[in-house]
């Protein structure tokens, strides 16, 4: 029996696909990927690694861009999370090159292949309190992990999405096919399922409605993205304050209705008496606090008409305290509170369907993006971030 050469490499191929546990490659894996890794304090810098073999339960992905979040911004300023050395970046998205043999479906079970579009969410440890008693909350796992803000491994160094390539490894990790998404709806979609999250922690309340006078405090992007998400909702009439005439401007390009520049309006009493005027006299029924500024998160209680709500999600890191008199901002106008962390990734098809939404409103979301860097740019990303030049900053893969 004659056999060719390009037989014998295919058979090859086929038997070590089978002793690296069944990857399914498209095309050729490279050997070597790169990641932007945060060495110090504002130094990233771009490192080689080899591409570890795949195991049955891994994807391994080939990264197309990620989002720059606030949380990246401060551990590339000061590492308050004790990561480094760090390959940073959780908003990313990329595309499947090799599945292990036990890879069939994506986290809410539709199918997966090479090829296909995906995004990542949360890691669980599956053993904690939440885990075993309150599985729908997961946000609230112990031990909650994402791809992004997990310490370097040389066992797997691709473990954040600022890199070429993305090393999905083992069970336990949470992951989404978005192939009708384009590049930006993906980039963007990890922090929209943030403000999708707080919208349904905001709807405990009761008090979210078609006629409901809703403010945003802080337009960076997640108090931005909260203006999208509450349009597509049917909140029609937004209110939003920030010090930013760009930002301001984006707002009402978002659907803000009244729009408040508090370097402006310089005192609060300002403020609160142009949010009556435009919220039927007597404040906003429900307000979202997006600011991680404590002077500001001291205010936000003046905004609020009795028996009205508030939704925190600004301080995602610690970022200090405030005083605030418990008897005349809560108790006396009996304020529902509640609170709002990351998400959980059954919020991951809902936000898919919000971006969607939003697409057929023509909520122009993707104009939050305003930068786009390289990977060997990321220190100029961030320094773009910090200056505030920008509203949405993103690594694009080359």
């Amino acid at each position: 029996m004659n056999i060719t050469s390009s037989q014998v490499e295919s058979i090859v191929r086929k038997i070590l696909g089978e002793m690296d546990g069944g990857a399914r490659p498209a095309g050729k894996v490279p050997k070597t990927g790169k990641v932007a890794m945060l060495t110090a304090a504002k130094k990233i810098e771009v490192k080689e690694f080899a591409i570890p073999a795949l195991q049955d339960d891994d994807i391994l992905v080939k990264v197309e861009g990620c989002g720059v979040c606030g949380t990246d911004v401060h551990e590339w300023k000061g590492d308050p999370f004790g990561l480094i050395p760090v390959t940073l970046g959780h908003e990313g998205t990329g595309e499947v090159i090799a599945l292990g043999k036990n890879v069939k479906t994506d986290t809410s079970g539709k199918p997966i292949k090479v090829g296909d579009k995906i995004v990542t969410s949360v890691i669980s440890c599956g053993e904690c309190h939440v885990c075993r008693n309150h599985p729908a909350n997961t946000n609230l796992c112990d031990k909650q992990a994402v791809f992004g803000l997990t310490p370097h491994s040389e066992q797997n160094p691709f473990v954040g999405w600022f890199a070429t390539h993305l090393l999905i490894r083992g069970k336990g990790t949470t992951y989404f096919v978005v192939n009708d998404l384009d590049l930006k709806e993906r980039m963007i979609l990890e922090l929209a399922c943030v403000c999708v999250h707080a919208l349904k922690r905001a709807n405990t309340t009761g008090l979210l409605n078609f006629n409901s006078k809703v403010l945003i405090q802080g337009l960076g992007p997640v108090g931005l993205v909260m203006i999208s998400v509450l349009r597509a909702a049917g909140i029609n009439h937004i209110i939003a304050i920030d010090g930013t005439p760009m930002r301001l401007e984006m707002a009402k390009k978002l659907g803000a209705k009244t729009v408040i520049n508090f370097r402006e309006m310089t005192t609060l009493e300002e403020r609160v008496k142009k949010v009556k005027s435009v919220a039927n006299g007597v404040g906003a029924d429900f307000v979202f606090q997006c600011t991680g500024a404590p002077a500001a998160a001291k205010d936000i209680y003046e905004y609020i008409r009795r028996g009205g709500g508030l939704c925190e999600m600004g301080f995602f890191v610690n970022n200090g305290e405030y005083t605030v008199n418990p008897h005349f901002a809560m108790c006396n106008k009996e304020i529902n509170i509640v609170g709002s962390w990351d998400y959980s990734a059954d919020d991951y098809p809902t936000t898919m369907a919000f971006l969607r939404q939003a697409r057929e409103m023509n909520i122009p979301i993707k104009d939050l993006i305003t930068h786009t860097f390289p990977l060997d740019q990321l220190n100029e990303a961030m320094e773009v971030n910090v200056a505030q030049k920008g509203i949405k900053i993103c690594y694009v893969a080359d």
